[in-house]
């Protein structure tokens, strides 16, 4: 019996010895994995009791001109909250806080009682006054260093650039549009606490430095920016429009060196109206102000789309430069008889003489030579049927009728630029292919990034579609276009010593019975080897509206004081402009 019971009892506790091994083992397995594989995770949940972390935002990318003229930059601002826990008197940070940062007692007051780790009281505050409150060393209240969007031009190139949030994120422009690039990565502060989770002294900070955004290098010139921004002022408030646009470009790349779309409004004031009301503000007054026209809104563009319909037609070969027509002052098609802008009719005309005099009747006849599938398909060529690509939030495309609903008053119409609408990219990018050799480019700001140090992190691609137009059509249409300004219609443009190509336009907007306007014209320098565009539009301006009259001057111009800036010179040899006797009938289009 006392075998038995000792072998028993042996056996017991080697069970107990055994079970007492296996779980060492599976602490010891334990404690090894959480030393080791799980080290990081528990370190960051032990940090995460331990400490508070406060973020350092990262300092966002500048803006620049192609020249390294800073059109978007930082100035150094901070920003305010409190520390529950931490706070010892309230009543006074609630009085110093309101009374300095300017804000509702109230509101400062909710903040500073609410039991939260951490709570804003205000953001961007200027860092003289930030300093002034550190300097009081108010228990409790924090106060870190931040980073404020300032626009040194204020106004200028205001519907490109765009602005930022209270978060230094982009809202509009190309702030919105490179907010990838230019937002950088936010950095943090974290401090050691206690129990009661309030900051202990004496405890080292473990700060963790944030990226900064890349650098955008853009297109603009701010000198041409600069002048042609005067110059569209001037006209706004000469014609009393309702606004002006003007778009300088180059023709070969889709560089854009300029776009003014007045009135502008304050960059670093973007919610404060360009304009006195007294209506409550809404969102809607804001975007309407914000809002690009050149790249949002389309238009009926009038005489100045004759440039596609007469490349249309010499690439369809159904048109020669000396063809003859006839005009009566009218074009009579199925039960509608389509007026020419001169009521007496040009007479007897070649088609040089026709684009020249910008007539609508024999426009009307190359149409009908094209016909709609041909006028289409010279529309997909020219890239009429896609957005631009251009480099800003919120591009518009262009609106025609459906190919298999286009009759023949239809066609007539859109042959001289009626009846449907683009947006005035649209119209630079394709003009631009009819005069550089047939390119479709992709008209665009940004051109490079830059690290914090100048160095260049990446140059930016944009898509150029070749064969749009033949050579030989785009020799002949360039040499069209320079007969318009030095002899048509677009004459008010010429420059001595400077070959100009360009059309003119006045198109109407609708409903006809209102009889509002948009006066615009295009132009291009040199003709031969165009090195820039320019397009105006001058919407609904008072009193004479033709675009020969007061469109077309403005661009001679810029042109005289933009081309030797750009290292296009004159020709000196060339003899000076022929006094011309043109009527107001002929300036219409």
């Amino acid at each position: 019996m006392q075998l038995l019971f000792t072998s028993s009892h042996r056996k017991r506790l080697l069970i107990v010895v055994i079970a007492f091994f296996t779980l060492l083992t599976i602490i010891t397995v334990k404690l090894v994995s959480i030393m080791t594989m799980q080290a990081d995770d528990y370190g960051y949940r032990a940090r995460a009791v331990q400490e508070r972390e406060r973020s350092i935002k990262a300092k966002r990318g500048s803006i620049y001109d192609r020249n390294g003229v800073v059109l978007a930059g930082n100035q150094a601002v901070c920003s305010i909250s409190v520390i529950y826990n931490q706070i010892e008197d309230p009543e006074t940070v609630i009085r110093v806080l309101s009374e300095k940062l300017e804000l509702p007692e109230e509101d400062v007051r909710r903040r500073v009682e609410k039991r939260s780790v951490r709570e804003k009281i205000k953001s961007n505050v200027d860092k003289e006054l930030a300093d002034e409150i550190r300097a009081m060393n108010l228990a409790g209240v924090m106060i870190d260093e931040d980073y404020k969007r300032y626009y040194p031009y204020s106004t200028l190139a205001s519907h490109v650039l765009g602005f930022t949030g209270s978060d230094n994120q982009g809202i509009v422009g190309l702030e919105v549009y490179y907010d990838d690039l230019l937002m950088g990565e936010n950095g943090s502060i974290n401090t050691v606490t206690n129990a009661r989770g309030i900051e202990v002294e004496n405890m080292a900070e473990r700060r963790v430095e944030g990226t900064a955004g890349q650098n955008l290098v853009t297109s603009i010139d701010i000198n041409i920016q600069q002048y042609i921004t005067q110059k569209a002022l001037e006209v706004l408030e000469k014609k009393q429009a309702k606004r002006v646009c003007i778009i300088v470009m180059n023709p070969q790349n889709g560089e854009i060196y300029a776009l003014a779309d007045v009135p502008e409004y304050n960059l670093n004031e973007p919610f404060t109206l360009n304009y006195e009301t007294d209506e409550t503000v809404t969102q809607d007054m804001w975007n309407q102000m914000w809002r690009n026209y050149c790249i949002s809104d389309t238009y009926e563009p009038g005489s100045t789309f004759k440039i596609v319909t007469a490349t249309t037609a010499f690439e369809q070969g159904v048109l020669r430069v000396e063809d003859q027509f006839y005009c009566p002052g009218y074009h009579i098609v199925e039960d509608r008889r389509i007026r020419c802008h001169k009521v007496a009719g040009h007479g007897a005309e070649t088609f040089r003489e026709g684009i020249m005099n910008s007539c609508n009747p024999v426009f009307m006849q190359v149409g009908e030579r094209i016909g709609v599938d041909g006028f289409y398909d010279g529309l997909r060529k020219l890239g009429l049927f896609e957005q631009t690509g251009v480099d800003l939030p919120g591009e518009a495309n262009s609106i025609f009728h459906k190919q298999e609903k286009v009759g023949p008053v239809e066609l007539a119409t859109m042959s001289f630029g009626q009846s449907f609408q683009i947006t005035p990219l649209q119209l630079m990018r394709a003009a631009s292919a009819v005069v550089n050799g047939g390119n479709l480019v992709t008209p665009h700001f940004g051109v490079y990034t830059t690290d914090e140090n100048n160095n260049v992190t990446e140059v930016l691609k944009y898509e150029t579609k070749t064969g749009a137009v033949s050579t030989a059509t785009s020799e002949t249409m360039k040499g069209l276009l320079e007969a318009v300004v030095a002899e048509g219609t677009g004459h008010r443009a010429y420059i001595a010593g400077y070959s100009i190509g360009g059309k003119t336009a006045t198109s109407e907007k609708l409903p006809r019975s209102e009889n509002r306007y948009i006066s615009s014209f295009l132009g291009f320098s040199p003709a031969d080897n165009p090195q820039v565009m320019t397009l105006i539009l001058i919407d609904e301006p008072q009193g004479i509206y033709y675009g020969g009259t007061i469109a077309a001057p403005v661009v001679g111009e810029i042109y005289d004081n933009i081309l030797p800036y750009l290292g296009i010179y004159k020709d000196e040899n060339a003899e000076e402009e022929t006094t011309q006797t043109i009527s107001i009938d002929d300036a219409v289009f």
